[in-house]
């Protein structure tokens, strides 16, 4: 009988795999970079730079957030904050980073910092659409929401809205978490030699590849899944916090220590920013550079930024006023990449380390680390990257939930999807960095897509939210409070009665 070889059926697989994805991934990035970029300087226009002109207001409502609502059906705005930051601060702020330094050079970090600035009002659109046309759960009374319901109602058009909840299902239920789980996988393999696939089993003359370090990741997010919206919620508010003061940190502290070398580093951001070598083909190929490329791609997997993920979290919050949450989750698109990527990057750029090729991903920010900090730098980071990433999973299965709940809310139905989202956890843990980073990039592209098709349809609704709130700012109230019944226009697609 003949043995088929593991090593032989994965390599076959992941090849096959690739070869698809690259052909869908191409053409739609040569287009997603431009339309990204041209939405985001929509918003900022029609928005009159709400990024800029309402930041600080943004950091006074979340701070003034921590506090239960008056509707205990409902999560507090903070805990929504931190539950879109547990999805957005992950292995795109520690692999994405590096993976995006090592193909495109130091001046990606300066195209994550313009998609983040752009996406900033690109967040609090959404997010503001999310509150304004979210709804109560039936049998559990908690608020759900997001592009699928704002699509539903705002647009009238169901198919559309499912179409936008399989796309997220597929991209944050099943890829993302296996990008985060191939990251845990290598930074222990790295740094204590846990192989991926420390066991082949024989069966039958086929040699299947056993994880092991896959199978308790399995078992820890099955613990954790299992629970709801508000477990995840408070999970997240008591562990985001610690993980990214940890990490920033460290951060501080090598740039501290390296302080003559930070001007020259930002002098390298910028003045390779601008190095226009083509990265792609098609009509918009020429206009595109590697390190634009890969500063959008891995900025927009890091911050989510009109991608139409952190609204799911967004319309769960109870609030107000619907702008007192798109301005909450404005501020997660900057902490996310002004201040954690920007972290990566400097110890990165700091150590020197991104000049060797032969390293990518997790392994890079380690070997810095561990290069500025000594050897305990690679253990440090991946303690804190299970953290980060064990965080981000959770975050990315309530996002999935609430869309999978949208399509179908039967326990069976329900059941099946968990098993899937395990499933897909441990195809993270047994396959290459490039096959899931693809595959996350195929997938949020097709996402971000169409939730950005649907919010820029969907601007004078939120227009409106936008100049209710800052005119009772205006006019002296504290803490606006929205009446739709002022607006019945709106109140004719708004299938609640909420506000």
């Amino acid at each position: 009988m003949t043995t088929i070889s593991a090593s032989s059926m994965n390599e076959q697989l992941t090849a096959t795999l690739m070869a698809w994805v690259s052909f869908f991934n191409d053409p739609l990035w040569d287009f997603l970079v431009i339309f990204l970029l041209a939405a985001g300087t929509f918003y900022t226009i029609a928005t009159k730079a709400v990024q800029i002109r309402m930041f600080w207001q943004s950091v006074r409502v979340m701070k003034g957030s921590r506090k239960e609502g008056e509707d205990t059906h409902g999560i507090t705005p903070f805990q929504a904050f931190v539950t879109g930051l547990a999805s957005r601060v992950g292995v795109g702020n520690i692999a994405g980073v590096a993976i995006a330094i090592a193909i495109g050079g130091p001046g990606a970090v300066f195209w994550m910092w313009v998609t983040a600035l752009l996406g900033m009002s690109s967040a609090f659109i959404e997010s503001s659409l999310a509150q304004l046309f979210k709804v109560r759960d039936s049998e559990t009374k908690q608020f759900r929401g997001g592009p699928a319901y704002y699509i539903t109602q705002g647009l009238k058009s169901k198919p559309f809205g499912i179409v936008f909840a399989i796309s997220l299902i597929f991209t944050y239920g099943f890829v993302f978490n296996s990008v985060q789980i191939n990251a845990i996988t290598n930074a222990t393999s790295h740094s204590w030699g846990w192989d991926k696939a420390n066991q082949t089993l024989s069966l039958g003359g086929l040699d299947l590849v056993v994880s092991w370090v896959g199978l308790v990741l399995v078992v820890l997010v099955a613990i954790a899944i299992f629970g709801g919206i508000k477990r995840i919620a408070k999970f997240a508010e008591m562990f985001v916090p610690i993980k990214a003061g940890l990490y920033l940190a460290a951060a501080f502290y090598i740039a501290f220590s390296n302080y003559e070398v930070v001007p020259e580093v930002f002098k390298l951001i910028f003045t390779e920013a601008f190095q226009f070598n083509a990265a792609a083909g098609g009509f918009f190929g020429g206009m595109i550079s590697m390190a634009m490329m890969q500063g959008i791609k891995r900025g927009l997997f890091s911050n989510e930024a009109g991608m139409g993920s952190a609204p799911n979290a967004a319309a769960a919050s109870d609030v107000k006023h619907p702008v007192d949450q798109g301005l909450v989750q404005m501020l997660g698109v900057f902490v996310d990449t002004f201040i954690v990527c920007t972290s990566t990057a400097m110890i990165i750029l700091i150590s020197g380390v991104y000049h060797d090729t032969s390293v990518m991903g997790v392994e890079m920010t380690q070997r810095a680390l561990e290069m500025e900090l000594g050897g305990w730098g690679g253990d440090f980071l991946a303690v804190l990257l299970f953290l980060f990433c064990y965080s981000a999973v959770l975050g990315n299965y309530a996002y999935a939930e609430g869309n999978m709940q949208f399509i179908n809310n039967s326990p069976k139905v329900m059941f099946a999807f968990r098993i899937l989202v395990l499933i897909m956890v441990y195809f993270g843990a047994i396959s290459g960095v490039p096959l899931v980073w693809s595959m996350a990039d195929l997938f949020m592209g097709i996402m971000a897509t169409i939730n950005l098709t649907a919010i820029l349809l969907l601007t004078p609704y939120a227009r409106t939210l936008l100049k209710d709130y800052t005119a009772q700012l205006r006019g002296g109230k504290k803490d606006p409070e929205f009446k739709i019944d002022q607006y019945p226009e709106m109140k004719k697609r708004v299938d609640s009665d909420i506000w």
